[in-house]
């Protein structure tokens, strides 16, 4: 008797009807640049030298880590996608560069192509709040490898900057002032601490908070903010120095990518308003105050160091660009980062 690719369990008519679904979300994100569309072995994007005599292109890739237990638990799937768009354009926009395109890579035991298509919206959504175009993927069934209603998403970006516009910290001096851009929430990292704290109970997490304003599956599913149109726009204006990107390793892995050896840098706690999800995760995880800042991003999901003289003009340019932001400290001479009161 013969035993099929679906008898082992993979359905290939799953697969075509998630793509089908998928199309209307990932056509927003479209643009002149992209040439064809989906259902080719790879995505076309023509470079547009204009801007550019000498272009260089920029790539990052990441996923959304143990955050995705959230979307499964509470079985809503539209927003995480979002996430892991965020955690790739805002990594390369930290060098100046404008993301052109990006890919999506789903990988889950059993193709639901409802949820698919709700997956890939995120994706969609993250794009267009980014302006890149979502130009292919991959979405693989793995019965077997990957438990029932489990699911992992991880993404790749390319954007282009000038050589002469790369942003890498290198002209960062003692004196040069920090600010920084305000976060939506925890964004995609230190989530096996929270669900350690928090849990994955579904009738809990959909129970109201009054520390939090709203429920813990909405506070933790809040999608990473896109940082991406305000840096672009910012950096049109201003001499910005270096970004960094507050991800995995919070304030204290991540504020000292972006300055040169020999420099560290002065942050002043509560020069920031502090999201009150930070108060409570510090006060029931019990951690001190400098293991929380190497951990999240304590409400600022973005860093950018500048010229004091033009300090005040970027923060206001991107408040006038829709962010939260402030003034949060300063370059100093000697290592690392050290957290002020």
């Amino acid at each position: 008797m013969a035993i099929s690719y679906k008898d082992a369990g993979v359905d290939v008519e799953r697969g075509y009807e998630a793509v089908s679904l998928m199309k209307e979300h990932v056509r927003k994100t479209l643009c002149p640049n992209v040439l064809g569309g989906l259902g080719s072995f790879g995505g076309f994007y023509a470079l547009d030298r204009e801007d550019c005599d000498e272009p260089v292109l920029v790539a990052g890739t990441d996923g959304v880590g143990t955050k995705l237990k959230y979307a499964i638990v509470m079985d809503k799937h539209d927003t995480i996608g979002i996430d892991a768009v965020a955690m790739c354009v805002n990594d390369i926009v930290c060098q100046g560069a404008r993301p052109l395109f990006f890919l999506d890579y789903i990988a889950t035991g059993r193709i639901d192509p409802s949820k698919v298509a709700q997956i890939v919206k995120g994706v969609s959504d993250g794009c267009v709040q980014s302006g890149c175009a979502l130009i292919g993927g991959e979405t693989a069934e793995m019965p077997g490898f990957y438990g029932d209603g489990d699911y992992d998403i991880a993404g790749f970006s390319v954007g282009v900057v000038n050589r002469s516009k790369v942003i890498n910290g290198s002209s960062v001096k003692k004196g040069d002032v920090l600010v920084g851009l305000g976060s939506s929430g925890i964004h995609s990292n230190g989530f096996s601490l929270v669900r350690r704290l928090f849990g994955t109970d579904s009738s809990e997490l959909m129970r109201y908070s009054a520390e939090l304003s709203k429920s813990v599956g909405e506070e933790v599913l809040t999608p990473t903010r896109i940082y991406v149109k305000t840096v672009l726009e910012v950096i049109k204006r201003f001499d910005i120095k270096g970004i960094a990107h507050i991800t995995g390793g919070g304030f204290i892995e991540n504020i000292p990518r972006m300055i040169p050896e020999g420099l560290g840098v002065s942050v002043k706690l509560g020069s920031w308003d502090m999201l009150p999800v930070f108060d409570v995760l510090g006060r029931l995880s019990g951690l001190e105050t400098e293991q929380l800042y190497n951990t999240f991003n304590m409400g600022i999901g973005m860093v950018m160091a500048v010229d004091a003289s033009q300090a005040d003009a970027v923060a206001a340019a991107c408040r006038e660009c829709g962010e939260r932001a402030y003034i949060i400290g300063e370059v100093t001479s000697g290592k690392g980062v050290s957290l002020c009161r």
